[in-house]
């Protein structure tokens, strides 16, 4: 009975072989074509009935029964959807349709192919779900979906499949977490889920998999610890969970335990701990990724034990200490003969840049060691490196000059040594690297004229030299490396005209050129820039009539003030849509301004400083044009002559008489005279007048309940205006206070047509008559709701029912430091005439809402274009007090001129106490010892000694990147106090250094999920 049953299985099985191949493979497969797109192209044109099944191209058939047993379309650019008739092609062992255009959902029949052991359907745009139905296909070897659009849940039914030994599911969008039933594939060798929004943490049972070798959970959202199952994975050659936010510390003896690992990827998660010893115990160890994650302690100088190492990736972690000894370990990879790329950026490296780095392995193409502490200069013999594509070193405390050694690699394509401490003057060299790309040398000081053999880097994209102290002309030559998209140059002393040959630069993104000596006319070629988005001519001598620039109808920014221009403004202008800022400011234009387009709005252009110009909308402030009266008047000239002559003489007669009686009363009361006058022209600017009466009722008499503060010549008081209803502070000065009057008017002078937002913002004024026959004098601000900073910093100090609710965070303070710098540099540079604060102190910054700075009490303020002798000789008030002791520049207590270069002392001194909690004017200091030389002496290694313990206690962990950002932070309030005025930091470069920092924060707050 059984050979019965046996003889009739094996014929039923040929009769299937032979008798029923034409209605059913040839039928699915032709069906399978008519759902299949060609782009036009005959790849299946033999897949038809002219030729015999088995001849048809990429169609595979058994030796025996000539059934189909493989389809390799795979790269064949073929289209449409994979129809569900691909499931009657019972005997199939091998598909592949990879590499092509498929689309729609993978078809439930794929379940039916029993026989299958081959499944390759990668880089398609499959969507949908991975069919639950392949649970069928138990002899299943080799599954491959990589680079599709599915976006369920991966199935559980996964784990029935035991003989499963590829498995390749990356960059999809799979969801949800991995199922347990994983485990049960212990002949997996290889498995890859990178790239998807798979969640959760990584199932225990994954210890069970001790066949694989390659194991990829990269860029998910994994979370929880490191997972311990993959220890027991002795034989893993390959792990990578890259991007993820698994947290904890690797595990001591983790290269004992994984021996075997060739390819270690770690980086970009929340791990914490040392880097563990025994990792240089694997042998055989080439890749190594443990970038972006918060490791701490020193990188082992056992690296350099490693022969076989090419891939050392450590950057954006907290490694080091801020001291000697931290780069020990770059001497010891010099053993590493086939190391290619290290990086270690972003840390906390400190100590000197040892020479032997220009001895490490010919092979290296990418050195990164930007963004820590690092001193010394750059080795001479770093040329020796001869593969270099990418040297990274900005953003250190490098000094030196670049060695001209730097000319021998030829295929460097990433120069970047900003902001550190360098000088010297460009070596001629330097355009011997043919393939550079990027070159970034800003923020240094480097000096001496730019080498024209920089013509020679054809491929350069960006250009980066502002910041410096570069002399000389721009050479005609850059101007001929067409594919530039960035170029600045600014902050230098470069002197001469700008090229004509700049027209070249048709891919030009950004131009900056300012504050230098540069002169001359600008050249017409500008309007050839089509790709122009920030044009920053500004703080030049640049004279004549702006080119014809109406094509660059994609830029952003323009900037052309602080120059000796000249003529009508381009009404073009106002057509430019992508237009958000353009300052003509500070020149010599004239004529009308437009109002249409852009020009509608004034928070977008500035053009005040121009003495000739007129009209525009209201809020520019311009004086209104009257041509049309004039034309209207000189037609009528010739009629009314004589009469105008005989009025003219009378009227002469009369002017005399009057300004005989106008100098007598002027004589008897010059000073009252001289303030209302004043006062007049100041208040010709404010839009409401408010009396004194409203002010008293404002304030309920002035009552001291509503006091929020009082200065030298003043009592500040919170005062609701019901016809606004409307919360403003109101300044009242005291009058019989020598130089009331006078600090009133420097407050007026200074803000009566400045706009910035960190400025506290002067509605109007007050100059009237008290019911007592006084003058009464006060000026009417916005209401800053939180108070000073002073008030933030020293609580202690303030009553209970006034004091903050919390203290502020590093970030917060940061953020102030940054508006304050920010109003400082707009108040010393880019108004219609520099003004200098004279005063500036915690308790003078005001915050809105938001907890945004805006700076106050201009009492002491000086408009340095209006200094003449009178000013030198009367510069303050009575007190002759130049500001505040202990915030006042040291030069102005031995007589010196009040200048910029004093407000940055002050914000020096402004954020030396923000960040360390102390006043300039502690009881601690005295004599030799200050607040500048007590945080000098604790930077770098003690920096956290010195911080306000508010700040350490608010959070934030100590450790990066604290100690990092107070260390940058303290270092430019240090870099403000210097004693010598000329090597203070211009408000600029301090803006631009802070901005820089807040970014470092941000980046190290990202990477460690906060």
């Amino acid at each position: 009975m059984r050979l019965f049953l046996l003889l009739s299985f094996t014929a039923f099985m040929l009769l299937e072989a032979y008798m029923f191949t034409d209605k059913t493979d040839k039928h699915a497969l032709l069906e399978f074509k008519s759902k299949v797109s060609e782009g036009g192209r005959s790849v299946l044109s033999s897949w038809n009935n002219s030729y015999h099944l088995c001849s048809w191209t990429w169609v595979e058939c058994g030796r025996k029964h000539k059934r189909v047993i493989g389809l390799d379309l795979g790269g064949l650019q073929l289209g449409g959807t994979i129809s569900p008739s691909i499931g009657n092609l019972s005997f199939l062992v091998s598909l592949n349709l990879e590499n092509n255009s498929f689309g729609g959902t993978i078809p439930q029949e794929v379940g039916n192919l029993f026989r299958i052991q081959h499944l390759l359907l990668s880089l398609n745009f499959l969507e949908g779900e991975i069919p639950k139905s392949l649970y069928n296909c138990s002899r299943l070897f080799e599954f491959e979906l990589f680079s599709n659009s599915l976006t369920q849940d991966v199935p559980s039914e996964l784990g029935t499949l035991t003989k499963l030994a590829y498995v390749e599911l990356g960059k999809n969008n799979l969801k949800g977490k991995l199922p347990v039933s994983l485990g049960n594939l212990t002949s997996l060798k290889y498995l890859s889920f990178s790239s998807n929004n798979i969640t959760g943490g990584i199932p225990n049972d994954i210890s069970r998999l001790t066949q694989v070798l390659y194991l990829d959970l990269s860029m998910n959202h994994f979370s929880g610890v490191f997972p311990p199952g993959v220890y027991n994975l002795s034989l893993l050659e390959s792990f990578n969970i890259f991007g993820n936010g698994f947290s904890g510390s690797l595990r001591p003896d983790f290269g004992n335990l994984l021996p075997n690992i060739r390819e270690l990827y770690v980086g970009s998660n929340h791990l914490t701990g040392l880097i563990p010893t025994t990792l240089p115990n694997i042998s055989n160890l080439q890749m190594l990724g443990m970038d972006s994650n918060s490791l701490t302690g020193s990188i082992p100088s056992s690296f350099g034990n490693l022969q076989y190492l090419q891939t050392l990736e450590l950057n954006n972690n907290s490694l080091g200490s801020y001291s000697a000894g931290d780069l020990d370990f770059l001497g010891a990879l010099t053993n590493c003969t086939q190391l290619d790329v290290l990086t270690v950026s972003e840390n906390v490296l400190g100590g000197i840049l040892p020479p032997s780095i220009a001895n490490m392995s010919i092979y290296v193409t990418e050195l990164s060691l930007g963004w820590n502490f690092i001193s010394g200069s750059i080795p001479h013999d770093i040329g020796n490196i001869i593969d270099l594509q990418t040297l990274l070193l900005a953003n250190n405390l490098l000094t030196g000059g670049l060695p001209a050694s730097l000319g021998k690699l030829s295929d460097l394509g990433l120069l970047s040594v900003f902001s550190n401490r360098m000088s010297g003057e460009i070596p001629f060299s330097i355009g011997n690297i043919t393939r550079l790309i990027n070159l970034y040398l800003d923020n240094n000081s480097f000096e001496g004229t730019i080498p024209p053999s920089l013509g020679n880097c054809s491929y350069m994209l960006r250009l980066r030299m502002d910041h410096n102290k570069l002399t000389g002309t721009i050479p005609r030559e850059i101007m001929q490396i067409s594919p530039l998209v960035f170029l600045t140059m600014s902050n230098n002393s470069l002197a001469g005209s700008l090229p004509k040959d700049v027209g070249r630069l048709e891919h030009l993104g950004t131009l900056s050129v300012a504050y230098n000596k540069l002169s001359g006319k600008l050249p017409e070629t500008l309007g050839k820039c089509l790709s122009m988005e920030q044009l920053q001519l500004q703080g030049n001598f640049f004279d004549g009539t702006i080119p014809d620039i109406n094509g660059l109808v994609g830029v952003k920014e323009v900037d052309f003030s602080n120059n000796n221009l000249s003529g009508s403004l381009p009404r073009y202008f106002a057509n430019f849509n992508s237009l958000e800022n353009l300052n003509l400011s500070i020149n010599n234009f004239e004529g009308k301004v437009p109002t249409e387009g852009k020009f509608k709005n004034a928070t977008i252009v500035s053009v005040f400083g121009n003495k000739n110009l007129c009209g525009g909308v209201l809020e520019l402030k311009l004086s209104p044009c009257f041509s049309q009266e004039l034309e209207k008047g000189a037609k009528h000239s010739s009629i009314s002559k004589k009469v105008v002559i005989g009025v003219s003489i009378g009227g002469s007669i009369l002017m005399l008489l009057f300004i005989a009686s106008v100098s007598l009363c002027w004589f008897r009361k010059r000073k009252k005279n001289k303030t209302n006058a004043a006062t007049l022209s100041t208040f010709g600017t404010f839009h409401e007048q408010i009396s004194y009466g409203d002010l008293r009722n404002a304030t309920d008499g002035f009552s001291s309940s509503n006091l929020i503060g009082s200065g030298s010549f003043g009592t500040v008081f919170k005062a609701l205006l019901p016809a606004q209803n409307k919360v403003v502070a109101v300044k009242v000065l005291n009058m019989q206070r020598r130089g009331a009057m006078k600090s009133f008017m420097a407050e007026c002078e200074s803000l009566k047509d400045v706009r910035h937002r960190n400025l506290v913002k002067l509605l109007t004024a007050c100059s009237s008559i008290d019911y007592h026959g006084n003058q009464f004098r006060a000026l009417i601000y916005e209401f800053m709701p939180y108070g000073s900073v002073d008030m933030w910093l020293h609580p202690e100090e303030v009553e209970a029912f006034h004091r903050p609710s919390r203290i502020l965070t590093l970030l917060e303070r940061l953020h102030i430091a940054i508006d304050v710098a920010s109003v400082l540099d707009y108040l010393h540079v880019h108004c219609h005439e520099a003004i200098t604060h004279c005063d500036l102190k915690p308790s003078n910054v005001l915050l809105d809402n938001d907890l945004t700075a805006h700076v106050s009490d201009f009492g002491l303020a000086r408009i340095l274009l209006k200094f003449d002798q009178e000013y030198f000789l009367n510069q303050l008030s009575s007190a002759g007090v130049r500001g505040t002791i202990g915030y006042a520049a040291p030069e102005y207590g031995i007589g010196g001129q009040i200048s910029t270069h004093g407000d940055v002392y002050s914000f020096g001194i402004l954020v030396l106490e923000m960040f360390s909690g102390k006043r300039p004017t502690n009881e601690v200091f005295g004599e030799n010892f200050t607040l500048c030389s007590y945080i000098k002496s604790a930077l770098p290694e003690r920096v956290l000694e010195v911080a306000d313990e508010c700040i350490l206690q608010n959070g934030l962990r100590i450790g990066f990147p604290t100690a990092k950002c107070l260390t940058l932070i303290l270092e430019v309030g240090l870099r403000c106090c210097e004693e010598s005025p000329m090597s203070r930091l211009a408000m600029s470069e301090a803006v631009k250094e802070l901005i820089s920092i807040r970014e470092i924060f941000f980046r190290s707050r990202r990477r460690a999920g906060r």
